[in-house]
């Protein structure tokens, strides 16, 4: 069990001890990026873990803005993805319906996988089983996803679409065999207990 405190003593700016790439010769602009699809969870769940956070002193990076499904991911979020030292992922019924969460999870990962970035994720009202084998509402969501592949008359776009799923699978099935929470745990809702047990190893 890591406690945030110690996990991010000093200001969000420290530098990284992994300098292996450039990316981590700069310095953190946030403690945290929060994923979550703001349909399920916004104004109730999110709300309560970013207030939380935020009052245990954690620099939290949370967009306000729902993005169309198909739209790039914005460039100010993969920036704050490479730019946070952990990473809190919100899996909730519909998270994979937006190729936009989709994306964000890919490239979380891709800091793990990486530069060692801290990811927990948080399952909220899903079984990590019916995230790591696409089931339930996340089978639902990739069918739709290769539905619309399929109805793709582009050859290269098609083509883009399924490279992207295969990233996509793979991620949800990364992410849920990370050791995650239950977004019923009470721990979540105790803002004194936050720093102890947000983050584990």
């Amino acid at each position: 069990m890591v406690v945030l405190t110690e996990l991010f003593s000093g200001s969000p700016s420290s530098s990284s001890t992994h300098d292996h790439n450039h990316n981590h010769n700069q310095d953190y602009r946030y403690d945290v990026f929060l994923s979550f699809r703001g349909a399920d969870t916004r104004n109730r769940f999110t709300d309560h873990l970013y207030n939380a956070l935020v009052d245990a002193d954690i620099n939290t990076f949370l967009d306000d803005e729902e993005i169309e499904t198909g739209e790039p991911l914005k460039r100010e979020l993969e920036s704050a993805i490479k730019s946070s030292r952990a990473s809190i992922i919100v899996l909730s019924k519909n998270y994979a319906f937006s190729t936009w969460c989709l994306d964000e999870l890919v490239s979380i990962l891709e800091q793990k996988r990486n530069f060692n970035q801290v990811v927990i994720p948080v399952f909220y009202d899903v079984e990590p089983t019916n995230v790591r084998k696409q089931q339930s509402s996340f089978g639902e969501a990739m069918a739709k996803h290769r539905q619309r592949m399929e109805a793709e008359t582009n050859a290269e776009k098609r083509c883009q679409w399924g490279q992207k799923m295969e990233l996509w699978k793979r991620a949800l099935t990364q992410v849920a065999d990370l050791k995650g929470k239950d977004a019923k745990d009470r721990i979540w809702w105790n803002h004194a207990q936050t720093t102890h047990h947000c983050l584990d190893r």
